[in-house]
């Protein structure tokens, strides 16, 4: 949310004054009833005083078009914390790429592209914006409010500085000292800054699991290689509640109304494979916090996939994570229950969202039917 804002303002403002002003808005691939599910952003929202109401902002279901219509009337679009578009923006040119993960070879000709390790995206893209300001005959104005929201989310994914690398603390430094908070120490600022968004980050309580299913998942549309295979509806939500905690959640207490919410959800979307992605922490024995993780996969059968079609994928990808042997995949506790085309794994391999789905997502790209799992 962050990098997207402030490249958009950057490329408004930066070009303002020329033959060739561009206009430029921070679109988010998430909808605008669901912004609110993620108590951190409105935290960081409210202390940069960024306007209500989302004003800055522009949600998927606000846009006039749909993707492959709008993309051919746009100058083009900028990739921000992402590697690759999704299949709907396909079409559309892409200006530039700023990502702190793996490089998957779009767009190679984008300019600025930028894929650098950070513990956040946003500073690669605060870098970048800083540098080109500096560069100009005479600066724009930079309003406090988006300096703040640019260190509030630095200091969220970086751990306040302690997991950040050389260039986020450098670029911290930058932003801080044009911010109101420029009479402070950079490790100070971005500690407490960290200690405020990750108390509201944990204040999910109050979620349903329909919301926690909503509050952070992100899918896309998945070609497949064979005539016999069709385009899969895939999707990934990060979850802070181990699947046990989830159950408790539903008012039953049972497994089997965790995953009828799930199924009501998933059919709601049209999602044909959805992987929820679970994290806690427990301590040992002796005391020692533990982090664990849990990965549900779901397969459903519906108008896009048949039952057949349902089981040889579910295979497919049931197999691409228990090959995977870095990660560690034990079965849960009570994997026993689950109905067919679905499986809950644990492990404490560390590896989220940006590991699991590459690894997801290439096992369906190369899906050809067999004789599956009936």
């Amino acid at each position: 949310m962050a990098s997207a804002l402030a490249w958009a303002y950057h490329l408004e403002h930066s070009t303002m004054n020329t033959s060739m002003p561009l206009k430029a808005i921070a679109l988010l691939q998430t909808e605008w009833d669901a912004l609110d599910l993620r108590p951190e952003n409105k935290v960081a929202l409210s202390n940069s005083k960024m306007t209500s109401g989302h004003e800055d902002l522009l949600t998927m279901d606000e846009l006039p078009e749909d993707p492959e219509t709008l993309s051919h009337k746009l100058k083009g679009i900028v990739l921000v914390d992402h590697a690759t578009p999704l299949r709907k923006w396909n079409k559309a040119k892409i200006l530039s790429i700023f990502d702190h993960h793996v490089d998957r070879g779009v767009a190679p000709h984008a300019s600025p592209r930028i894929f650098e390790k950070t513990a956040s995206c946003t500073t690669i893209v605060a870098r970048q914006m800083l540098n080109e300001l500096e560069a100009l005959p005479e600066e724009y104005h930079m309003p406090h409010e988006l300096l703040e929201l640019i260190l509030s989310a630095i200091a969220i994914d970086s751990g306040g500085l302690k997991d950040g690398t050389d260039a986020d603390v450098k670029t911290s430094e930058r932003v801080l000292k044009r911010s109101r908070w420029s009479d402070r120490g950079v490790y100070d600022a971005m500690e407490e800054l960290d200690d405020q968004l990750k108390a509201a980050k944990k204040d999910l309580d109050s979620l349903s699991v329909r919301n926690l299913l909503r509050r952070d998942w992100k899918g896309d549309l998945v070609d497949t290689p064979s005539p016999r295979t069709p385009t899969v509806s895939l999707g990934f939500a990060s979850i802070p509640y181990s699947l046990d905690e989830q159950i408790s959640k539903t008012g039953f207490g049972e497994l089997f109304h965790w995953f009828a919410v799930h199924a009501a959800w998933t059919a709601a979307t049209g999602v044909d494979i959805d992987v929820c992605l679970n994290k806690y922490k427990i301590h040992d024995e002796d005391g020692k916090k533990r982090k664990i993780r849990e990965i549900v996969l779901t397969v459903r059968d519906d108008v896009r996939i048949g039952e057949d079609q349902a089981n040889s994928l579910f295979k497919v990808v049931y197999e691409a994570l228990e090959n995977t042997e870095s990660l560690g995949l034990k079965k849960w506790h009570q994997a026993d229950e689950l109905a067919p085309r679905q499986m809950v794994w644990v492990h404490e391999s560390g590896a989220g969202r940006k590991i699991i789905r590459p690894i997801v997502e290439d096992a369906v790209k190369g899906w050809d039917m067999d004789e599956g799992w009936k």
